[in-house]
């Protein structure tokens, strides 16, 4: 198993039956296909529809979600244009959103938008879901592609969202934000604290009840 299936399948287990769930681009949109037997959610896509199905073998070429890949729609699903899909989240109607990240620090603020280097489109809707939406998680891998720290003591790119993280889950572990500061409640198979601490720039807590990483396989 990858280090991102290993993080879509531990997100899932954060949703709840009856939620209203926004799945970001990338990554995040994998979490559609390790959804626990019995949770029933709704996914929300912010280009305009509800009823996001899974990737997994139920595409149609003529619908995409957020992140324009191909996708499924459950029975039931419905469509609409993109004030009202933006009403829906700018309305507190999203229980969960879950967004990648670029950096993410100890006070949960969040940076993921802006690639350093690079043309980019905009911040899409992501200002808006961190705003809006009831709990925000991110997905996303331990460290940047050069091996440096994404999990930092202050974000050095500019913020998508100022103290607005609920949740970090990496392939590493999950770190819970509170007042306190980022709390360690769940750490990988096979990987030690220190090796964490090692590939984390950001302070945290251990919790007192940190457990191994749930339900992944």
């Amino acid at each position: 198993m990858n280090a991102k299936e290993m993080i879509a399948r531990r997100v899932a287990l954060e949703l709840e039956n009856g939620d209203v769930v926004n799945l970001g681009i990338g990554l995040p949109t994998m979490v559609a296909n390790y959804l626990p037997e019995g949770v029933d959610v709704i996914l929300q896509s912010e280009n305009g529809f509800v009823g996001l199905g899974s990737l997994a073998g139920a595409e149609d070429d003529n619908l995409v979600n957020a992140g324009g890949q191909p996708c499924g729609i459950i029975p039931g699903g419905a469509m609409f244009d993109s004030a009202l899909s933006f009403a829906l989240i700018r309305g507190g109607h999203v229980d969960v959103t879950v967004l990648g990240g670029l950096q993410v620090d100890q006070s949960g603020n969040l940076a993921n938008w802006m690639v350093p280097g690079k043309m980019v489109p905009g911040m899409g809707g992501a200002m808006d879901l961190v705003t809006g939406a009831k709990k925000v998680i991110i997905a996303m891998e331990h460290c940047a592609k050069d091996g440096s720290a994404k999990i930092l003591k202050k974000c050095n790119l500019p913020l998508t969202g100022k103290g607005v993280v609920d949740l970090i889950i990496t392939e590493l572990g999950v770190f819970r934000v509170t007042k306190e500061g980022l709390v360690l409640e769940e750490i990988a198979a096979g990987v030690d604290v220190e090796f964490v601490k090692a590939n984390t720039e950001a302070e945290f807590i251990i919790s007192e009840n940190l457990i191994p990483m749930q339900n992944i396989s």
